[in-house]
This record gives C-alpha cells, sequence and structure tokens, in this order.
C-alpha cells in the first residue's frame, strides 16, 4: 500500500511544473506578438536613391546662378554630343 503514495509528486515538484508551464505560454506569447509586429511592420525602402543625372546638375548649377546661360548651354550641347573619341 504504501508503494502508491511513494511516487507521488511533492509540492515543489508541483511548483516547478507551474512556473514551467507559465514560461513555456509566455514564450509562446512573446513569440506570437513578434511575429504579428514584424508582419504589419511597413517596408523599408533598402535602395539608395537615384543619383542625378548631369543634366540634372547642370541645371542646378545654372538655377543657383554659378554659371550664366551660354556655359550652360556650351555644356549641356557637350554632354549630348556623347563620349570624345581617341584619335
Amino acid at each position: 500500500m504504501m508503494f502508491w503514495y511513494d511516487h507521488d509528486v511533492s509540492g515543489w515538484g508541483w511548483f516547478g511544473m507551474s512556473v514551467g508551464m507559465v514560461l513555456f505560454w509566455a514564450l509562446i506569447i512573446t513569440a506570437l506578438v513578434l511575429v504579428f509586429r514584424a508582419a504589419n511592420q511597413p517596408h523599408e525602402h533598402t535602395h539608395t536613391p537615384a543619383a542625378p543625372t548631369p543634366e540634372q546638375i547642370l541645371g542646378e548649377r545654372f538655377a543657383r546662378g554659378e554659371i550664366d546661360e551660354e556655359e550652360y548651354q556650351r555644356r549641356l550641347k557637350v554632354l549630348h554630343a556623347g563620349p570624345l573619341s581617341k584619335s
């Protein structure tokens, strides 16, 4: 008859199982919250904005008054002529 009562879980065993169950569910709920937040975050663009073209840079310099209209037209013509060929 003593055999049946000898293998019972003690008070510390119940305490350990209770703490383990609370920690288990806290871990599951935390993981679900983190996954939900990550799924609902707006995606940030990782690419850098395109660099301005040479024509845009030339136009900005003309707009700021760094170059006059004659120089702007001359440089714009050179840009549209294409690369210089070596002879």
